[in-house]
């Protein structure tokens, strides 16, 4: 049927209208889209700053879409605001679950370690762990595995800060644009620095050409002066950096990338502070196809070494550290890879080799470290790199990028490159580098207690045992293995832990199960290893002093077997220990352990067995419950040794010393109702007169009998204690104090048993 006039125009009003109030959305629609669309553009251009405004403009349209608030996580990361991005990628993760962005909690745990959030950042590396289980050779879930240790580690390194003092290099030299590699040539500073004719506020930059290039500084002490160009190493359209001076002073290796930072090594001759005939190195070390940049040349054993960093064919991942021998100047023979002791699967960078303490300081995101790249050194034994690499700690690192380190041999001094918080910028507070500076300043030794309380700060430390090990069904109270050898064994069964907790679950289950066990090896297993390295390196260090040292050590297990049979497979642990101190280093501190060292520095334990008294009550008792028990994390936790706390067995001026027998009684099972008692030996072990104050029991069901209070010099005597287990029931423990004139003021003694009905 025809349309009628009427209806005709009524028709063609209603979609006017329908038009008109569609137009706005349209309108919208084209203008979120063009927003982020520009933004894109912005980030291939690698102009973060200007994409980073226009998706916050699509942000206000929109500011529940997952696409755009990834889509600015990713360019406030690129930005090196890691603040603001550790904010978005934690809106997207909480949208997402990574299941749209499985990077959203990679990246978020990654921007947290960069802020130094070590604790958060721990918690995420372990769901990005779990987000990447079905892929484990993949970078992600090999990254995350890697960054708990290292969260762990930094956790611990913290308390480790150096007297270093550390201060950004004044003007001329630091800028609001980056600043790095630096170099000492003879008085002056030569060093790389992205530097433009003009720029504004916003680092806007309205000079022709914008690119990385070589200056140099007169140097004087503290002051730089007449910053300009190193002359004969620009090339137009290309940048220049990270320098290097050979050994003998006549060349000069520097890098030469272009726009897309395609990098090549260059070399020059020295002739009056300028660089001439200028020309690439070979094929041999500049290899098609790859990036090749860095260059430091040294002197090693007598040999002409050009260290470089490359990621060419057979690199372990990202860019690698690279050597070649260099003879008469400019043969360069076939480059060799440092080796996966120092080359991982994230970029090493920045060598430099100092000649007077044969160490190669570089650049790793993938050691154990505060954050970014942090700098490390390793030695060298015919140029194999055999030790592990070690962190140079706070405060020269920081949880940003620490690189580009050498050495002011004249001034005592370190200068590295860094983006560390307080650097100049214009823009992001970690979008640039400086060059800083690191100086030990004139302070006095530390006093006796306080070289001892960098000890105690690193305490508790935990190690951990396999069920019923060292020595499984033995009632000895000694054992002939060192915990070393207990550990080996020990971490080696991670995979049947794995298998056995897992076990009669499936899929996601059964993944979950093994990731929790496996954190347990990281996190604790092996996390105690190298805490025990690190405690074993400082307590050295004071007995080489000649002091006399004295450490507490609690054993514990997980409530498998008998209690009396727990405790003596606790005094075996700690007799592990004690094996391994022993002949650590080739019995480096064994005469501290048998007394016969020269310098009179004696170290001795104090050993407290608690067996299973301090278990978990809910940990099961079943052998044959073995995912409860044996195999359980809970179970795992149990099964440990502690050292506790270090004091120095010599006398503190004017105070005497307690030396108790032993420091803990077990009396094994007992009947309900029964009364117990034991005699502790207490002797005077001090040159002063020992005047017991005061002897407190915990609890009511405990009763004492001192056989004197004042105790001469050597002198002994006994205290009998009396335990009523009348209104006891079940795995038990009681604490007596001794109070005295001694150091920190009291000493104590303890009791176990367990009472049944």
């Amino acid at each position: 049927m025809p349309v009628k006039f009427k209806e005709l125009i009524s028709i063609q009003l209603k979609y006017t209208l329908l038009l008109w109030c569609l137009m706005p959305v349209l309108l919208f629609a084209q203008s979120f889209s063009q927003m982020v669309e520009f933004a894109d553009e912005k980030v291939v251009e690698g102009d973060y700053f200007y994409a980073i405004r226009y998706y916050e403009k699509a942000m206000k349209i929109d500011s529940n879409s997952v696409e755009i608030l990834w889509k600015f996580a990713e360019a406030q990361r690129k930005f090196k605001n890691y603040k603001k991005a550790a904010y978005y990628y934690d809106k997207v993760y909480d949208k997402e679950n990574a299941s749209i962005y499985p990077n959203s909690v990679f990246w978020l745990a990654s921007m947290q370690k960069l802020i130094g959030e070590y604790e958060a950042s721990l918690v995420n590396w372990k769901l990005a762990k779990k987000v990447f289980k079905k892929q484990k050779k993949s970078y992600e879930y090999r990254k995350s595995q890697q960054e708990i240790i290292s969260c762990l580690w930094a956790q611990k390194a913290i308390i480790d800060t150096s007297d270093y003092i550390v201060d950004a290099l004044p003007s001329p030299v630091n800028s609001n644009d980056t600043e790095l590699a630096p170099l000492i040539v003879n008085d002056q500073l030569w060093f790389t620095s992205l530097k433009a004719d003009s720029i504004n506020r916003h680092e806007e930059v309205f000079s022709t050409e914008y690119s990385l290039q070589i200056y140099t500084a007169d140097k004087k002490e503290d002051l730089f002066s007449n910053v300009q160009p190193l002359k004969g190493v620009k090339e137009k359209g290309m940048n220049a950096a990270n320098g290097s001076v050979s050994p003998d002073g006549k060349r000069f290796y520097f890098s030469q990338c272009d726009a897309d930072f395609r990098c090549k090594i260059m070399v020059g001759k020295i002739s009056n502070g300028k660089i001439i005939d200028v020309d690439s190195l070979g094929e041999i070390i500049n290899e098609p196809n790859a990036i090749n940049t860095m260059p430091h040349c040294t002197n090693i054993n007598g040999q002409e070494v050009l260290f470089f960093v490359s990621n060419r064919e057979k690199s372990a991942g990202g860019l690698d550290i690279w050597y070649s021998t260099i003879k008469s100047g400019n043969q360069y023979g076939r480059p060799i890879n440092l080796g996966r002791g120092i080359n991982t699967m994230d970029d090493e960078i920045s060598p430099f080799y100092d000649t007077i303490t044969d160490r190669l300081y570089f650049s790793s995101a993938w050691h154990e470290g505060f954050g970014g790249q942090d700098i490390f050194y390793a030695t060298q034994e015919n140029m194999r790199f055999i030790t592990e690499p070690v962190n140079l700690g706070l405060p020269i690192n920081s949880s940003q990028n620490d690189t580009y380190f050498t050495i002011d041999q004249k001034a005592s001094k370190y200068i590295f490159s860094t983006n560390r918080t307080g650097v100049k910028a214009a823009k992001s507070p970690n979008c640039c580098n400086d060059l800083f500076a690191a100086y030990l300043p004139v302070v006095p030794p530390p006093t006796k207690e306080e070289s001892l309380a960098d000890l105690n700060k690193r305490l508790p430390v935990t190690l951990y045992f396999h069920n019923d090990r060292p020595n499984p069904r033995s009632v000895d109270t000694t054992t002939t293995l060192t915990y070393k050898e207990t550990y080996d064994n020990y971490v080696d069964m991670d995979g049947k832990y794995q298998t056995e907790y897992a076990k009669g679950l499936s899929g996601d289950e059964a993944e979950e199960a093994k990731e929790d066990i496996n954190d347990f090896f990281v996190e604790y297993v092996r996390q105690g290893i190298v805490d025990l390295s690190d405690f074993i390196r400082l307590l050295k260090v004071e007995l080489d002093k000649g002091y006399a040292i004295e450490i507490t050590v609690k054993g514990f297990a997980s409530p498998l077997a008998k209690t009396d049979y727990n405790v003596k497979l606790t005094q075996r642990r700690i007799s592990s220990l004690i094996n391994y101190l022993m002949e650590l280093e080739d019995g480096e501190l064994a005469p501290y352990l048998n007394g016969t060292a020269s310098n009179g520095g004696r170290l001795s334990f104090i050993k407290i067995p608690f067996g299973e008294y301090t278990a978990h009550s809910l940990i099961s008792d079943n052998v044959n419950d073995q995912k409860n028990s044996v195999y359980s994390r809970k179970a795992a936790l149990e099964r440990k040794i502690e050292i506790q706390s270090v004091r120095f067995a010599n006398k503190a001026s004017g105070l005497a010393e307690i030396k108790f027998d032993k420091a803990i009684h077990d009396f094994g099972p007992a009947k309900k109702g029964t009364k117990l008692s034991h005699e502790f030996k207490i002797t005077n072990s001090s040159d002063t007169t020992l005047i017991i104050e005061e002897i407190i029991a915990e609890c009511g069901c405990t009763n004492f009998e001192l056989g004197q209070s004042i105790l001469a010099p050597g002198e002994s005597t006994k205290l009998k204690v009396d335990l009523d287990t009348d209104q006891l029931i079940g795995k038990t423990v009681k604490q007596i104090t001794i109070k005295a004139n001694i150091e920190n003021g009291s000493k104590s003694v303890s009791l176990t048993t367990e009472v049944a009905n």
